[in-house]
């Protein structure tokens, strides 16, 4: 059985929480939207998810930035300002009585549609905002072994087909591609860009370690990854060589080390690529004596930046 980063482990106080829609705090089981809303008919929106840890939303600014920004791309008012937003998710959180440990899926959608049709002019009303937490966190075997990927034919566009900067609510090219590497009894899937270098994954972004550097894609072809950045930045910050880079599968296949990074999961390392195990040390043991050194030292280097990236939600 496959399970991938975004495996967790299932909490049951997630039964009672209160969703915002719009402002209003409702019981998970009577939370919904409209048939005609724009996400749901034709997916148009924009969402973030966010972790809160220690008392703390982290990287908040960040993912503000990439919600407002495709906001605007998409030619979307999302009707409330960052301090207003801001305070709806913290509301959101504290009548939850929620401050470690939850995962948020904060949802924008253009609005209710007149009809179901694509033309934006046909929405009456203010934009949908959705905040789901949840308390999630990743399940440690998943970690601990590491996941397999496997590289499918589906292809991250560019931007003349669809911006991969703006984190839609149309993930179809990423489930297909989910859907592909799972019937190859993979994790996730790995993805190229149109010329065939290594881009990203189906719902995280790639990382491999070769000769001590730690090579990832241009991001020409991926999301602009929030976890993706800090990791690079705290990186960097320690000294490390960080490239990003067009590289090939002969490159991924021949790596010491290989990880993924996420909201969700963090860090966390790919054992296996197209059947083959990565790195000398791993080569005779298929279930992944991981992570690996650099691994190691980025995931606590990434825990670091987190506790500074806090903020507070208070009470």
């Amino acid at each position: 059985m496959t399970t991938g980063t975004h495996d967790y482990v299932d909490d049951p106080r997630n039964a009672d929480i209160l969703i915002s829609v719009n402002g209003d705090l409702v019981p998970r089981g009577e939370a919904v939207v409209s048939v005609f809303d724009s996400g749901f008919v034709l997916g148009d929106g924009v969402w973030e998810g966010l972790r809160v840890a220690k008392g703390g939303i982290v990287f908040l600014g960040a993912h503000l930035d990439r919600l407002y920004e495709g906001a605007k791309a998409l030619d979307m008012d999302i009707g409330l300002s960052r301090d207003a937003l801001t305070k709806r998710l913290i509301d959101c959180l504290n009548a939850n009585h929620m401050s470690d440990g939850v995962h948020i899926r904060a949802m924008v959608t253009r609005g209710v549609k007149r009809t179901p049709y694509q033309d934006p002019r046909m929405t009456v009303g203010p934009a949908t905002i959705v905040i789901i937490p949840e308390y999630k966190t990743p399940q440690p075997d998943v970690i601990a072994a590491g996941i397999r990927l496997f590289t499918v034919h589906v292809r991250r566009t560019g931007p003349a087909e669809q911006d991969q900067k703006i984190n839609s609510h149309s993930k179809l090219n990423c489930i297909l591609a989910c859907i592909q590497a799972t019937k190859a009894g993979a994790d996730e899937a790995l993805m190229l860009d149109p010329d065939g270098f290594v881009a990203t994954c189906n719902s995280t972004h790639f990382f491999i370690v070769r000769g001590g550097e730690i090579w990832t894609s241009t991001g020409d072809y991926c999301l602009g990854g929030i976890t993706r950045g800090a990791v690079i930045t705290a990186a960097r910050e320690a000294g490390l060589t960080v490239r990003e880079k067009r590289f090939s599968l002969t490159d991924v296949y021949g790596a010491q080390e290989a990880f993924v990074t996420g909201t969700f999961a963090g860090l966390c390392p790919v054992r296996e690529i197209d059947g083959r195990i990565l790195g000398e040390a791993h080569a005779d043991d298929k279930t992944g004596a991981l992570p690996g050194p650099v691994v190691k030292r980025l995931t606590a280097l990434y825990k670091d930046l987190v506790s500074r990236s806090l903020t507070p939600i208070g009470r």
